[in-house]
């Protein structure tokens, strides 16, 4: 959905494979190309965001949004990944994945159900941002990546707002996807089972806008909000 982008000229090359990016299992549905990661990425609102923390693991879900050849997730001043990458050198080295469910895949035997699914992972080395433009394009492109046109449709931060809102930087630069599409993959010993097998599809939708108890009536639904 975000399709903001840098000044830059778009790059078109695949992604490099790496150790980290390599999958062990599955190798052939691994892909390394910048559209389908993109288009993955760009789809998604929520993403889980990686780091350790005083020799622990942790994991936080948070919203997103892409920039060119760069993503951004925001959070409070006080949250914890916000406060480690302003206080190591040289930054936060995070993992943050991003996965779509597309259907719910039934075999004929339990070992083998499985779904279909569209992920990427991205490694690297997360920055706060502190240039107030690129600070504001991010938090732009954070609204925007939710429901496109909505950053010019609303009240941008104040000073304190923004002062309370922190942003970190991750390059797509150690990047994969990986994807599963089709149906079970029964042992053939188990095909004349008599247990129904198949894929049921999952889609995403959206309901009709519901306005707030507050909202003057003279105020109309906006056309991309209509649109979706």
């Amino acid at each position: 959905m975000s399709q903001a982008t840098t000044g830059a000229a778009p790059a078109t090359a695949p992604y490099a494979a790496t150790d980290r990016t390599v999958p062990t299992r599955s190798r052939e549905r691994a892909s390394y190309d910048r559209e389908v990661v993109h288009a993955i990425l760009d789809e998604a609102y929520v993403c889980h965001l990686g780091f350790v923390r005083d020799g622990a693991p942790v994991v936080l879900p948070t919203l997103y949004g892409r920039v060119g050849e760069r993503l951004y997730v925001h959070g409070s001043t006080g949250s914890r990944p916000l406060r480690a990458a302003g206080q190591t050198d040289p930054g936060l080295p995070v993992c943050l994945t991003v996965t779509h469910v597309d259907g719910l895949v039934l075999a004929r035997s339990a070992f083998h159900h499985s779904i279909n699914y569209r992920s990427v992972v991205v490694h690297g080395i997360a920055y706060q941002v502190t240039d107030p433009e690129e600070k504001s394009a991010a938090l732009d492109a954070l609204v925007d990546h939710v429901v496109p046109g909505r950053a010019a449709d609303s009240r941008p931060g104040d000073a304190k707002e923004l002062a309370a809102t922190a942003v970190l930087r991750l390059d797509l630069a150690e990047v994969s996807a990986k994807i599963r599409t089709g149906g079970p993959n029964d042992e053939p010993e188990d095909l004349t089972l008599p247990y129904w097998t198949g894929v049921v599809p999952l889609t995403r939708g959206y309901g009709a806008p519901i306005p707030a108890d507050d909202l003057d009536p003279a105020v109309a639904l906006p056309e991309y909000l209509s649109a979706l």
